[in-house]
This record gives C-alpha cells, sequence and structure tokens, in this order.
C-alpha cells in the first residue's frame, strides 16, 4: 500500500488566505457533491449580513430559524438556570410563605424591589414562564424538520464515490492482480461485517456508518423535551403537606388534617388518594462515642396503614429516603422531636387537660421549646373560668444542676427536664387572627408569681408537679412521648422526568462518542491489466480517528486482494496543494443541536 494521508492540523490563516481558502472549499464540496453532504441532520446557519432585503416573511423565517438554532438553545438554557438561583438563594411562597415574610420584615430596603421582579414566585414568575416556553418551542422547532432529515437518510442509500478520491482528507490506494469484482465483493462483505451500511455503486463500493449519532441527538432533545413536559405537569398537578404526629395519633389524607398544604394550580382536592396511617413508635438510636457523638443512627417510624376507606390495615416502617408509597403518593420522613406528656388541674382540684404536648427542636441535641394552652374548662378557686398558658423548655438529657446551662447534652431522652413557667388571662383564640401553636401570646395575661413575687418557674423531672399559687391548680410532667413529621407528596409525571434524564445522558454520550463516517473503495483495472485499489474517508470535522480506521480497513482488505509485485507504479496524488479538511464539506458544528 502507498500513498496514504491524512490531514495536519491547519494553522491560523490570514484574512485574504481564509477568503482564498473558503474558495477553494466552495470548489471541492462542489466536487464532491453529494458525497460530502447530509453527515448531519443540523440545519445550516446563515448569516444576517449575507442575507439579501427581507421582507415579513423573510424576517419570521430568519427569526425561527435562530430560536431553532444551538447558540440560541444554549443561551436559554443559561438564562433557564439563571433564573433558578434567586428561587433556591430566596425564600419562596410556594415553599413556605411565612419564611417570605421574616424575610421582608429583616430586608425592608429589597424586598419590594424582590417583589416587583417577583423573586418570591420565580417559578411562576412571568420571566421564568417565557423563558421555559421558548426553550420548549425551540426544542420542538428543532426535533421536527432534523426527524424528516434523519429518517430520509435511514431510507437512503451511502452516496456513491466522488470522482477524485484523492481530495477526501484519509487516503490510500495500491495495486493487486485480483479482479476488480472480486476485490468490492470482498470490501462489500468486510464493510457489512463491520456493521456498515454498504452497497456497489458503479465501479466502488460506497459504505456508511455512525448513524447512532444523529439517534442520540435527536434522543436528547425528544428527551429534554420529555423532562420539560414532565416537570410542568408536575407543578401544575402536583400537591404536597406536612403533619406532626404523635406516637399513637394517626393521619387521614383529606385536606383538614394537614397542618399545611400546597398544591399545583390545576389540582383537584377530590383527587387525593384515600388512605390513612397511625404512628405506633418513632426509634431513634444516636452514636454515643467518638467524633461523631450524637450523630443519628436509627431514625424509623413504624406506622399501620390501610389503603382506601376500608383497606385491610398494614405493617409499615418509613425511614429516612424510605418513602411510604400508596398508589403514587409518598410519605417522607422529615423530623422527630419529643412531645411532654403533662396534666393540669384546677383550683378545685380537678384534671382539666391532659395530653402529650410536641416542642419544637432548636438544636441538634433536640432541645426544644412550645407552648402549653389551656383553652377550656380551667377555673380558679373561686370557680371563676380562666385560661392557662405555660411556656416549656425541654432537654431529653440534662447535665445536672451546676452542670451547665439548660441545654440538652445528648439527643436521647436519657434524663428528660421540662422547664416550666405559668400565665393566666386571656390567650385569644376566638381573636379572628392566625396563632403559632408553638408560642404564646401574653398581650392579655398576667404571669404567675412566687412567693417572693419573681417570675414562678420550675424544672420538673418526669412524675413532678408545679403547684399555682393562690390555689390556682397545679401541672404535673406525667411522661414523654416521641413525636415525627411527615411530608406527604404526589408528584405526577416524576416517572416520565426520570426517564427523560435517563435519555438525555444516554442521547448525549452517543453524539459525542458515535462518529459518523463515509468510506469509499473503488477498484479498476489499470492499462497495464493490474487492478488499481483506492480507499477514501470522510468524517465530520472531528473524527481524528478516521486515518486510523480507513488504515485498519485497508490492512484487512489487502489481506484479500494482495499488493502485486513490481515497481511501484501507482497514481500519484493529485498535485493540488489544498488538501480538503472534513470540515469544509461537512455542516458547521455550531449549527448543530
Amino acid at each position: 500500500m502507498s500513498n496514504t494521508k491524512s490531514n495536519p492540523p491547519q494553522e491560523r490563516e490570514r484574512p485574504d488566505e481564509r477568503e482564498v481558502r473558503a474558495e477553494q472549499d466552495r470548489d471541492t464540496a462542489r466536487e464532491l457533491g453529494a458525497a460530502g453532504s447530509q453527515l448531519s441532520t443540523a440545519p445550516r446557519e446563515e448569516s444576517l449580513a449575507a442575507l439579501p432585503a427581507m421582507g415579513i416573511i423573510g424576517w419570521v423565517r430568519w427569526f425561527w430559524r435562530q430560536l431553532t438554532s444551538m447558540r440560541v438553545a444554549l443561551i436559554l438554557l443559561f438564562l433557564l438556570s439563571l433564573g433558578a438561583i434567586p428561587g433556591s438563594l430566596i425564600p419562596q411562597n410556594s415553599v413556605d410563605e411565612l419564611k417570605v415574610q421574616t424575610f421582608k420584615g429583616l430586608h425592608t430596603t429589597v424586598s419590594p424591589i424582590y417583589e416587583k421582579l417577583q423573586f418570591f414566585d420565580v417559578y411562576s414568575s412571568v420571566w421564568f414562564s417565557a423563558i421555559y416556553i421558548l426553550l420548549f418551542v425551540s426544542l420542538i422547532g428543532c426535533i421536527v424538520p432534523r426527524t424528516g432529515t434523519f429518517v430520509g437518510q435511514l431510507r437512503s442509500r451511502p452516496p456513491g464515490a466522488p470522482k477524485r478520491l484523492t481530495r477526501l482528507p484519509a487516503y490510500t490506494t495500491w495495486r493487486t492482480e485480483a479482479d476488480p469484482e472480486q476485490v468490492r465483493e470482498a470490501a462489500l462483505g468486510m464493510m457489512r461485517k463491520r456493521r456498515y451500511r454498504a452497497h456497489v455503486d458503479g465501479d466502488a463500493v460506497a459504505a456508511e456508518k455512525g448513524y447512532l449519532r444523529e439517534a442520540g441527538n435527536l434522543m436528547f432533545h425528544i428527551a429534554l423535551i420529555v423532562m420539560l413536559v414532565a416537570f410542568a405537569l408536575g407543578q401544575l398537578f402536583k400537591s404536597e403537606g406536612g403533619k406532626l404526629i404523635v406516637e399513637g395519633d394517626g393521619f387521614s389524607n383529606t385536606i383538614t388534617q394537614y397542618d399545611d398544604f400546597k398544591s399545583g394550580s390545576l389540582f383537584d382536592n377530590d383527587s387525593l388518594v384515600p388512605f390513612s396511617f397511625t404512628l405506633d413508635k418513632f426509634i431513634g438510636t444516636y452514636e454515643r462515642s467518638g467524633p461523631q457523638i450524637g450523630t443519628p443512627r436509627t431514625y424509623e417510624a413504624h406506622v399501620t396503614y390501610s389503603e382506601g376507606a376500608y383497606g385491610k390495615p398494614k405493617k409499615s416502617v418509613i425511614k429516612v429516603n424510605e418513602p411510604l408509597v400508596v398508589d403514587g403518593t409518598k410519605v417522607y420522613l422529615n423530623a422527630h422531636g419529643y412531645a411532654p406528656v403533662v396534666s393540669v388541674k384546677d383550683g378545685r382540684g380537678k384534671e382539666v387537660y391532659k395530653a402529650a404536648v410536641p416542642l419544637l427542636p432548636i438544636d441538634n441535641n433536640v432541645t426544644s421549646s412550645g407552648a402549653i394552652k389551656v383553652l377550656d374548662g380551667y377555673r380558679d378557686k373561686n370557680g371563676k373560668r380562666d385560661q392557662l398558658g405555660f411556656q416549656a423548655f425541654f432537654v431529653p438529657t440534662f447535665a445536672g444542676n451546676g452542670k451547665g446551662t439548660m441545654f440538652s447534652q445528648f439527643p436521647a431522652a436519657d434524663m428528660p427536664v421540662l422547664a416550666l413557667n405559668g400565665f393566666h388571662g386571656y390567650l385569644g383564640p376566638d381573636s379572628g387572627l392566625a396563632q403559632n401553636v408553638y408560642q404564646l401570646d401574653k398581650r392579655k395575661m398576667k404571669e404567675f408569681k412566687d412567693s417572693k413575687g419573681g417570675q414562678l418557674k420550675q424544672r420538673l423531672l418526669i412524675g413532678e408537679t408545679m403547684k399555682l399559687p393562690d390555689g390556682a391548680g397545679s401541672i404535673t410532667f406525667e411522661g414523654l412521648d416521641e413525636w415525627a413529621s411527615f411530608q406527604i407528596s404526589e408528584q405526577p409525571a416524576s416517572g416520565w422526568a426520570l426517564t427523560g434524564a435517563i435519555g438525555a445522558i444516554a442521547g448525549l454520550a452517543g453524539s459525542l462518542f458515535i462518529q459518523r463516517r463515509r468510506v469509499w473503495v473503488r477498484a479498476v483495472r489499470g492499462s497495464d491489466g493490474v487492478t488499481v485499489v483506492e480507499m477514501a474517508g470522510l468524517g465530520r470535522s472531528e473524527s481524528a480517528k478516521l486515518p486510523e480506521e480507513l488504515a485498519d480497513l485497508a490492512v484487512t482488505l489487502n489481506a484479500v486482494a494482495p499488493t502485486a509485485p513490481g515497481p511501484d507504479t501507482d497514481p500519484e496524488p493529485d498535485p493540488d496543494p489544498d488538501v480538503v479538511d472534513a470540515s469544509s464539506v461537512a455542516p458547521s458544528e455550531g449549527a448543530e443541536k
């Protein structure tokens, strides 16, 4: 074999050299004809400066081509990612309205600006929706024509060989004593064995490989559309709510049972999946030594649930990232805390209140705070109706008197202590204003005083009682329960979103690692009766391994049609010093999406 060549990297050219080069490339492209075209389904981009004067229809076409180009799609994706930044850093009304109000109170200067820019409702804002829709249209506008082009390519045969194979970027030739028909037959069998689509066209075998590259491109775009549609459906039809449940209590999946509930704009409350569950027991264990002391090791909520109104009870365990799934609705375990069981007696010694009161953790050792409210049934020693309120501070593991402040030393309930200070008066339950169940509104309440006139407060162990002054009654720390917080979510089309993500990764991998290339093998009898074999390859501009692949094919074919003995009389390559790069005959990569 002889006369094997491949193109060296091009050096930077001056403007006048680029003009000459471009003209030569156009001449080469015209000469190669169909052999150098349709290596990609991407549309060619047109420069605005090169366009003639356009009317309205012309401008619409130009705008459509720009919208469906790779450049604009990347810009839209970049804008979409930029738009998600304020949605991640700034509290959102759709997630937590209380945090939004707190943020507005702390940042009075920027909050009006954020309000006008819709930064508190990023994902439902006009500008975010516009980017989302434009990206969607861009992808659709790209996929439809490219799919048609690709299907046409699959139905057609590889184009015939150019007249001058020497002008292709990878080329080799040799002389053999085998007949041209034998060489072409051997080349056809070799190409098909290597999974090329091949056929005999005149005096040459035309073969092509790498169609899955374009299939990967289309799969990537279609997967992006599937993901966009899935996310849109998920936002429109989703429902999400939270519920705090104390051991022994239960939950039924109805709107009134939620502590907080959010849903998409098209969600129907009647579409909630009917089920219920009871928190039988919460089990939490923690690391007791070493550098990770206090780190949770076991976080399990043991529940009994039933599907539908009359479903058979079933046992299950909900763990972190291992939700309970009931007909597409997922119940996640979010948080855990303690609920001291307290009983309250009035001035006449009658028990008027007994319940497990959930307190909210304020640190990793489950130091907790909250409020105990006695709204009904309480009377003082004179029989007068009144209301009681207690500020509660709880630690599951108390260090002991004189051994630090009233903060927990460990998250497990090794030595639970409940600290209380009491108030009486009007709690404001019927004022018409929303109240936080974990905070005490003391504006219309009076503080209980001890015998010295100071604030009445006391630390209680389980079984201990705090007496209220002037025969006002007492409160007893009866025991300790645990609570768990659950998030109940219904997210439609989440499976489609996952499928789209997997498809996008697979399509992107195919479009990056599969190379589209064409190979031609020409066998003709020379004037001296010896067969001249020419092999040439053409690929996209990034097909750096094309010369190596062509060399491997040539070695395989040469074993069937060996080089003829005698002096080297192979035809010389085209004396034209300009070697054609694949990029001169393949569509520009910048036009592809």
